[in-house]
């Protein structure tokens, strides 16, 4: 375990009911409050979003907690995309024929790919569509993914040509994990067709598709045909290499799809819903440790059927991996986009178990399904529960499963948190938790955006572009967990609308506070420098142990668990260094490290000082 100063260079070291939400504002706003409350409510319980003006909740410098008053943070965000150099723009092929994977956008990976210690960036990119490019009399250049090196102090350098990712294939999702034991990290990377494995040579990568496998049926590619979307890298087995899930979308094609009568207004095509479309099973391909992958997702248990006709159930959008009855194997939950969402229980035997109904995160409160895209779980009351956060559709709230440890019982808590109504006009597509504040309680953060670009002509309240939102938690004994902040305590930059998609969480100035990448659909991303100026303390940890591992950190009497994890948001993967607040503490007592199978290791002999980098 290694010990590094803030601050320097790589090189030398180196937070019952929908009534809820309007209570706690204070004094002189205690009418616009009760107001605000009311609008929302009326929103909520008669689903009326087309007469609802997309609003932000009166602001206040305090936030009354039951009988008392908490200062809400100040957490500037400062846009930074322009001035680190990075002008990539996502291709979506969009051409007017309103195809259904122009409306999905890519996703963003941090990796550090060069070894060099800090954060650098792949953007997944779309490209043309075959047809539209041969209707073309002036060619163009293929667009390709992209690759930005971290030269630090904001600085990025395109460096897509020089580490051999100027591919171009209609790219979607990304996966980033260390596959062959090598020491670096590899990517997998998926599409609107075959998907393509990456091999981390040194930092270049090097494509290794077709090799992946003795058997070409059993590639990692997938069908030439299937719509790829998130995947990620876990050890399911516990075998001590890294295996791979592969989210599946819809069976598509470009005449099926213009062959629906999907109308926006009048005869004006629409992008269509994925009702329409057939569902898919999931891949999951097993490492068979020496570089090669063997399709078991068959065997393994995670191909739902349909009871009473036998077809794929699943049209998944988001993965995430979290050892949910703490029995020491990895589960899977998968979120489904007007499907029930799925939650694989590992059963140490090599196989799964679907039991998203039976432990409460297949549906709503109504029992319905939603339209679920990004997914991500944390630890965010500190007391051993945990809940998984599932980004959905326009008009319907953002869900927020949350289990009692151990018992994988989940009961949806997005409205008696004040979360839920909040998030019900926004199409949520990226969701992360990070502690933004430094507080010691996880926040959590999403990106918004919707599919069409005239949706604002059919109902008022919404917009294609929408500014992406930040919940501050105050703790588990407040009548509000969630609050959502705004441009008082966030600045402007944050909000400003985009078509948001992936999103991650990175220390990518290693200063100890989180910042953010959105990735956007037909549009540039956004690169937020996180400025917050609590105070608050911090201890970043870099631990050399699987993708899995749980890491708890005992700091000013209180404890905090966050899990090595990348794959969570949308077709994204988040730093895998993990960082804790610790409020006014100043020093960790203890680390603890809890590998997947494996009992508890205490990682530190003596205090760890905060506002440091320590690695084990």
């Amino acid at each position: 375990m290694s010990e590094i100063e803030p601050g320097v260079a790589h090189e030398e070291h180196d937070e019952q009911n929908d009534a809820v939400i309007g209570q706690a504002f204070l004094g002189s706003i205690a009418v616009l409050a009760l107001a605000g409350t009311l609008v929302v409510g009326v929103m909520w319980l008669k689903h009326r979003p087309d007469r609802i003006e997309i609003t932000s909740p009166p602001t206040a410098p305090t936030y009354t907690v039951r009988d008392k008053t908490v200062d809400l943070p100040n957490i500037p965000f400062k846009d930074v995309t322009t001035e680190s150099g990075i002008d990539f723009v996502h291709v979506s092929g969009a051409a007017g024929e309103k195809l259904l994977p122009e409306s999905m956008g890519g996703g963003v990976a941090v990796i550090d790919f060069d070894s060099d210690g800090d954060l650098d960036i792949v953007f997944v990119n779309g490209k043309r569509w075959p047809w539209e490019i041969v209707k073309d009399e002036t060619p163009q250049e293929p667009a390709t993914m992209s690759a930005w090196r971290n030269d630090g102090n904001w600085e990025f350098t395109n460096v897509t040509q020089e580490v051999g990712l100027d591919l171009s294939f209609y790219g979607m999702g990304a996966a980033v994990g260390d596959y062959d034991a090598d020491g670096d990290s590899d990517l997998y990377l998926t599409a609107v067709g075959s998907n393509h494995l990456l091999r981390n040579d040194g930092g270049r990568f090097v494509d290794v598709t077709t090799q992946s496998s003795t058997d070409k049926a059993a590639s990692v590619a997938g069908g030439s045909d299937t719509w790829s979307i998130s995947a990620g890298f876990l050890d399911y087995d516990n075998d001590g290499d890294l295996d791979l899930f592969v989210a599946n979308y819809v069976e598509w094609n470009r005449e099926f799809d213009l062959a629906q009568p999907f109308q926006l207004v009048g005869d004006e095509r629409a992008y269509g819903r994925p009702s329409a479309f057939e569902g898919t099973f999931p891949y999951l391909f097993q490492n068979d440790g020496s570089g090669k992958f063997t399709d078991v997702s068959e065997i393994a248990g995670i191909q739902v059927k349909n009871p009473a006709t036998g077809v794929p159930v699943a049209k998944s959008l988001g993965v995430t991996f979290c050892d949910l009855d703490e029995d020491g194997w990895l589960d899977i939950v998968v979120s489904n986009d007007t499907v029930q969402n799925f939650l694989f229980r590992n059963k140490a035997n090599g196989t799964f178990e679907e039991v998203g109904s039976g432990a409460g995160i297949a549906f709503d409160e109504e029992g319905r399904a939603r339209g679920a895209m990004g997914i991500d779980a944390g630890w965010f009351r500190n007391d051993g529960s945990i809940g998984i956060a599932v980004g959905n559709f326009a008009t319907e709230m953002t869900a927020l499963y949350v289990s009692p440890p151990k018992v994988m019982q989940f009961h949806d808590d997005a409205v008696p948190t004040g979360l839920g109504p909040f998030t019900r006009l926004e199409l949520t597509f990226g969701v992360c938790w990070a502690d933004f504040d430094l507080d010691g309680r996880p926040d959590l953060f999403a990106a918004n955006g919707h599919l069409e670009n005239d949706i604002h002509r059919v109902q008022e309240s919404q917009q294609y572009e929408q500014p992406p939102q930040l919940f501050w938690n105050c703790g588990p004994d407040s009548t509000t967990e969630f609050v959502p902040l705004t441009a008082d305590q966030c600045g402007t930059d944050f909000f400003a609308r985009m078509v948001g998609r992936g999103a991650v969480v990175a220390d990518f100035d290693l200063d100890g506070d989180p910042d953010i990448l959105i990735a956007a659909c037909g549009q540039k991303p956004r690169l937020l420098r996180n400025d917050q100026a609590t105070g608050h303390n911090w201890v970043r940890l870099e631990v050399d142990a699987p993708i899995g591992s749980t890491i708890e950190v005992h700091a000013g009497g209180h404890v905090q668990k966050q899990q090595l994890m990348p794959t969570r948001s949308y077709l994204s993967q988040c730093d895998p260094g993990l960082t804790f607040g610790v409020g006014v503490a100043t020093s960790v007592e203890r680390v603890i490290i809890r590998r997947p199978g494996s009992r508890e290791q205490i990682a530190n002999k003596a205090k760890l000082a905060a506002n440091r980098i320590h690695r084990f």
